[in-house]
């Protein structure tokens, strides 16, 4: 897993939660390095997971709470880092199937050691359906990605997660269907 994971982690929960808390996520997680992570070295996913454990130890929230918020920090962090691939993009049911079409492409011309998940969309009318699929157990931070992605847009659909395959962790569908008139005018009231 590429350090730009790592160090956005760390960043993260200085910034939210503080550097003692930070520093008590990297000691109670017990990797390898002891929290001396590169955005360019690779790591195993595995340091991650325990760091996240140990935050939800320190934190009382829990494990996949915590990833799909770190989610949404890193797709607003790649925002910022990567303008580029919004570029001309008007809504997350243009931008999601570009993950693994473009966006997965430019990162291994950059990291061709990267492990990436794959993303595999279907769109059927109005509604897409993102299969995520990782060797990892990430589809909380898959998650977290997709809801951030929406809220950028501000589009209105609403998500809907169905975790396939053996349910590790590994494999989700994600359905984007756009909120009707109805859910619309609830939100208002």
């Amino acid at each position: 897993m590429k350090g730009i994971v790592f160090t956005e982690l760390i960043e993260m929960v200085e910034s939210d939660l503080g550097i003692e808390i930070a520093d008590r996520m990297i000691a109670g997680g017990n990797t390898q390095n002891s929290g001396a992570y590169t955005a360019v070295g690779t790591y195993d996913h595995a340091e991650l997971i325990h760091l996240v454990v140990a935050l939800s130890q320190e934190t009382s929230i829990p494990v996949s709470e915590l990833v799909r918020t770190f989610g949404k920090h890193l797709f607003v962090r790649f925002f910022e880092l990567y303008p580029q691939f919004f570029s001309g993009i008007e809504s997350a049911t243009q931008f999601l199937p570009l993950v693994e079409t473009y966006i997965h492409v430019e990162v291994r011309k950059l990291y061709p050691d990267a492990e990436l998940p794959s993303f595999e969309c279907q769109q059927t009318g109005e509604v897409l359906a993102m299969t995520y699929r990782s060797k990892r157990p990430f589809a909380d931070l898959a998650e977290g990605l997709v809801l951030a992605c929406v809220d950028h847009f501000a589009d209105a659909i609403e998500v809907a997660r169905t975790d396939i395959g053996e349910k590790n962790g590994t494999e989700a569908t994600f359905t984007l269907t756009p909120k009707t008139t109805n859910c619309l005018l609830a939100e208002t009231v």
